[in-house]
């Protein structure tokens, strides 16, 4: 399934014009912009902590900027700082972000070599359930998740939240890519109510889409 059709696939189950959508690690922006473009009207927030992708991100979208709510932050289980370690690389692939993560390098510096990490920087974080309560967002669609190996802190951070969630979109590796990475049965083990709704295996890792069976 091309990435193309993963996200018509999750907008056909939402089967709402509006859907309250949360982009978590959203980078450049490209996975908002599809979402912009299969959505009448999303109701769109995004998370992104680093400078150089929300730079990006606010060049992609363009005049669409005013359609979605950027925030600068990490989503995590603590509020205040907390240290990202961003990625970076040489040749081609120069100024590579997309491996940029609140949790430290650990496989990943040996199965993908050619990534490199630079010094950990501090930036602000929020723990979602905190965040989704000053936003008065009672209730949530989708959430997009693309956190790098945090997907444990995400989690930690929003249970409240995750419980009034109807779908999840994470990554997931057993290869403890990022020190304390959850497998996905693991992840699958701190949230009881979801089940598996689609599975889109990679090579080693994978993407899934959880659905909550309680919303």
């Amino acid at each position: 399934m091309s990435s193309v059709e993963v996200h018509q696939h999750i907008v056909s189950l939402l089967q709402k014009p509006n859907p309250v959508i949360l982009d978590i690690g959203c980078n450049d922006g490209t996975d908002t912009q599809k979402f912009l473009e299969l959505c009448p009207q999303p109701e769109l927030y995004c998370f992104e902590p680093d400078p150089r992708a929300i730079a990006r991100f606010k060049k992609k979208l363009g005049p669409s900027l005013n359609k979605v709510k950027l925030l600068e932050i990490a989503i995590s289980d603590r509020n205040g700082t907390i240290d990202f370690h961003p990625s970076n690389a040489d040749g081609d692939a120069k100024d590579w972000d997309l491996s940029g993560s609140i949790r430290r390098p650990k496989n990943h510096l040996t199965e993908y070599d050619w990534v490199r990490f630079d010094r950990p920087v501090s930036v602000e974080t929020r723990r979602l359930d905190d965040w989704c309560s000053e936003a008065k967002l009672d209730g949530v669609d989708f959430i997009w998740m693309d956190v790098q190996g945090a997907e444990a802190d995400v989690i930690a951070g929003g249970m409240r939240t995750l419980s009034n969630t109807r779908f999840i979109y994470t990554e997931y590796s057993d290869r403890e890519l990022y020190e304390g990475q959850l497998s996905l049965q693991a992840i699958l083990s701190l949230l009881p109510s979801f089940e598996v709704a689609a599975h889109y295996p990679r090579a080693v890792e994978g993407d899934v889409l959880l659905r909550n069976t309680r919303v």
